[in-house]
């Protein structure tokens, strides 16, 4: 079904089943090297940590070249060795270009561009490490247990002050109308409250947990786009709406909310609707636009100042 290399003669597969990592080693290798005379468990280990045979002396070079692995070979042949099936199969080949961490954009542009070029129906590509839960992996090296472990790095949390503004943004969620309600200080985003309309019980507890935890993380620097990217998507048994508008859980309406905010604050004073722009801060007076800021005419108060 596909022209694959292999992808190592010993490689640890992660995130299956129960999320257990099951180590595989090529039988076909483990036997010659054991015929060989050169196997050992402390060399299984290593060459599972390096992902390749080319820099082991202690195999022999007859033997590498009969184990090539997927990252020993370069880009290009792989395409190549795609396009050689392919001019004798009418339906695509099935075969993955596997590119290193440090791969570049031009370089997977090379890549699609050399495929179509030599005839390929198809093209897949994979750089290494690019989601968070890989199935293939080199197996970790232990660390050394003599260096000294580094120190985590505490930030300090900002302390809250007296008077924060915010908005509060309605969202409809399985559980019922969610009001996410995001406060922020001179520097950003400073802390979140949810509020789970009539409704009580765990969708509550829960996010008013997470409201809890979305405001530490802000607290403690944490980028708003990485909340975003761990809430969204998250989906529970009760869904609303259809589509980009499909709401999947709690966390999700929150991460949806948090990023409607931020969409909303990054448009400049005069695009804002006018119930959006509030009262003054001092007297309570209606603010007006003026010169990319907000101005009361009441008592000359100006959020630019």
């Amino acid at each position: 079904s596909g022209v694959e290399p292999i992808f190592g003669v010993c490689f640890v597969r992660k995130n299956i089943l129960d999320n257990d990592e099951l180590v595989e080693v090529n039988p076909c290798f483990e036997s010659i090297a054991k015929q060989e005379g050169f196997y050992s468990e402390d060399l299984i280990k290593r060459i599972a940590a390096a992902g390749s045979l080319k820099d082991f002396p202690e195999v022999p070079d007859r033997i590498k070249r009969l184990f090539v692995c997927a990252h020993d070979i370069t880009p290009e042949w792989h395409v190549r060795m795609q396009a050689a099936f392919q001019e004798y199969t009418h339906n695509a080949v099935s075969k993955t270009v596997n590119f290193p961490k440090t791969a570049t954009k031009e370089d997977v542009r090379k890549v699609y561009m050399l495929a179509y070029q030599l005839g390929c129906k198809g093209v897949t590509i994979y750089r290494d490490g690019s989601r968070d839960a890989q199935v293939l992996n080199k197996m970790p090296e232990k660390p050394d247990k003599t260096a000294q472990k580094p120190q985590p790095k505490i930030r300090e949390r900002k302390s809250r002050p007296r008077v924060l503004k915010g908005r509060t943004i309605k969202v409809e969620t399985g559980c019922g109308t969610l009001y996410v309600t995001i406060n922020e200080d001179e520097s950003g985003f400073f802390e979140l409250f949810n509020t789970m309309g009539k409704a009580g019980g765990c969708a509550a507890s829960q996010s008013e947990a997470i409201g809890r935890l979305v405001s530490l993380a802000w607290r403690s620097g944490i980028p708003t786009e990485e909340i975003v990217k761990q809430l969204s998507g998250i989906s529970c048994h009760k869904q609303v709406g259809v589509g980009k508008n499909k709401v999947s859980s709690c966390a999700d309406a929150i991460a949806r909310a948090i990023k409607e905010y931020t969409d909303l604050a990054w448009k400049r004073p005069e695009e804002m609707p006018f119930f959006m722009r509030g009262a003054c801060i001092v007297c309570g007076g209606q603010l007006e636009p003026e010169g990319g800021c907000f101005v009361c005419r009441s008592c000359g108060y100006s959020d630019c100042s």
